[in-house]
C-alpha cells in the first residue's frame, strides 16, 4: 500500500472524530427525550392510577393493547410502566408549568387528557445535564436505593461522570459511596497548592472500601502483628480488576512492590498506580491490622522517592495512601497535617465484616469480572 499524505491522514482523524462525537451527541440526546417521554408518561399514568380513575389491571391491558398496536414495541410492559411513574413521582416537583411542551399525544374519552413531555428547569444547584445524561434504568435503580434527594443527586453524578452500568450504580449504592466519598482523613488542602485540584483528589478517594474478594482465613493466619501485608497484597494483585472497580475507573495498575533505587537504598511501594484525571502517581501502603503513627513517616518517604526519581515532568505530585484494617479519623487529621506529602488514610471492610442480609446481597465477584 502506497504511503499516505499525512495532510490526508490529517484529514481522517478530524472527519473521524466529528463522526465519533456526532454518534456521542445523538445517543446523549437520545437519551434526553427518552427520559422526558418517560418523565410525561409517567405523570399521566400516576394521575390516573393513583386517583383511582383506572380500575385494576388497567397497567396490564394498556401494555398489552399497545403492543398489539404496535408491533416489536419494547420496553413498555407492566413493570416499566410502573417504573415511568415512580420515576415521576420521584422527580416531580422539578416539573416547569411554563415549559413548553416537546410533543403532545391527545387521548379521547370522557374528558381529553395530554401527555406532554416536558421541559425539566436548570435550576440553581440541580444537575440538569447529568441527569439528562443517566440512562433511565441507572435512574430507577437510583431512586430504589437512595432515598433522600441530596443522596440521589450524588448518584446521578457520579453515575453521568463515570459512566456507570446498571450492575455499578447498585454495586455503588450497596457499598454506600455516598456516605463515604469526600470524608477521607487527609492533608491534600495543606499539601496541593491549586484548591481545585485538591478538591478533585479527595473525590477520588473513600474513606473506606469494600474488599469482599478477600479471603479473611489467610488474612488472619498470622501470628505475628503486621506480618505479612504480602497475603492482603497478593489477594488484592490477584483480583486487582476488581480491586481497580472500587477505587474508580480513572486508576491505572502499574505494579506491586514497586521498586526504587535510591543512594544504595530500595525503597518498595505495595500498590503502584497512575490516575489519569489527577495527573498523578498514586502509592497505595496496606496494612491488615490498625493504623499506626510510623505508616505516614513510611508513606512520605516513599512519595518523596517517586517524585525525585520516578515522575515525570509533566505530570502532577506523587499521591499516597494507607490502607488500614481500622483508624481513629480525627487522631489521623491531627497528625497527618503536619506532613508536606499529599496522603490520605482509608479502611478496608471484608465480606465477613458486613450483615448477613448485605453479604446474600452481594454480586458474585465472577459476574463482577464480568464487567471488565
Amino acid at each position: 500500500m502506497d504511503k499516505i499524505d499525512p495532510k490526508y491522514l490529517q484529514a481522517v482523524e478530524l472527519i473521524k472524530t466529528a463522526i465519533l462525537q456526532s454518534q456521542y451527541n445523538a445517543i446523549r440526546l437520545a437519551n434526553q427525550e427518552q427520559l422526558k417521554l418517560y418523565f410525561g408518561i409517567g405523570r399521566y399514568i400516576s394521575e390516573n392510577s393513583r386517583t383511582g380513575y383506572w380500575g385494576t389491571g388497567a397497567l396490564e391491558i394498556i401494555s398489552n393493547q399497545l403492543k398489539n398496536d404496535l408491533p416489536g414495541l419494547m420496553g413498555f410492559g407492566v413493570t416499566s410502566l410502573k417504573n415511568m411513574r415512580k420515576f415521576y413521582e420521584a422527580w416531580r416537583n422539578l416539573e416547569s408549568k411554563s415549559a413548553s411542551a416537546l410533543a403532545d399525544l391527545q387521548i379521547t374519552g370522557k374528558e381529553a387528557v395530554k401527555i406532554r413531555q416536558v421541559e425539566l428547569p436548570n435550576s440553581a444547584g440541580f444537575p440538569i445535564g447529568e441527569f439528562l445524561a443517566v440512562p433511565f434504568t441507572q435512574h430507577i435503580r437510583i431512586i430504589e436505593g437512595a432515598k433522600e434527594r441530596e443522596e440521589r443527586l450524588f448518584y446521578i453524578r457520579l453515575t453521568a461522570i463515570s459512566h456507570l452500568s446498571e450492575k455499578a450504580v447498585i454495586k455503588s449504592i450497596k457499598e454506600d459511596d455516598y456516605h463515604h466519598s469526600g470524608t477521607l482523613p487527609n492533608n491534600f488542602l495543606n499539601t496541593i497548592p491549586d484548591a481545585k485540584s485538591a478538591r478533585r483528589a479527595l473525590r477520588a478517594f473513600k474513606d473506606e472500601y469494600l474488599l469482599d474478594f478477600i479471603n479473611t482465613e489467610e488474612l488472619d493466619a498470622g501470628d505475628i502483628e503486621d506480618v505479612d501485608e504480602r497475603v492482603l497484597e497478593n489477594e488484592i494483585v490477584d483480583n486487582i480488576r476488581d480491586f481497580i472497580l472500587r477505587f474508580g475507573q480513572d486508576f491505572l495498575f502499574i505494579r506491586n512492590q514497586y521498586a526504587v533505587e535510591v543512594k544504595g537504598h530500595t525503597f518498595k511501594i505495595d500498590l503502584l498506580f497512575y490516575n489519569r484525571e489527577l495527573g498523578s502517581l498514586v502509592a497505595v501502603e496496606l496494612k491488615r491490622g490498625p493504623f499506626k503513627t510510623a505508616y505516614l513517616g513510611q508513606l512520605n518517604s516513599y512519595l518523596t522517592v517517586l517524585d525525585d526519581y520516578v515522575r515525570k515532568p509533566n505530570e502532577n505530585p506523587s499521591i499516597g495512601l494507607i490502607l488500614c484494617k481500622s483508624a481513629d479519623k480525627a487522631i489521623v487529621e491531627y497528625l497527618i497535617k503536619d506532613y508536606n506529602k499529599p496522603m490520605g488514610v482509608a479502611t478496608f471492610r471484608t465480606k465477613e465484616d458486613m450483615p448477613e442480609k448485605f453479604r446474600k446481597a452481594l454480586p458474585d465477584i465472577e459476574e463482577l469480572k464480568k464487567l471488565l
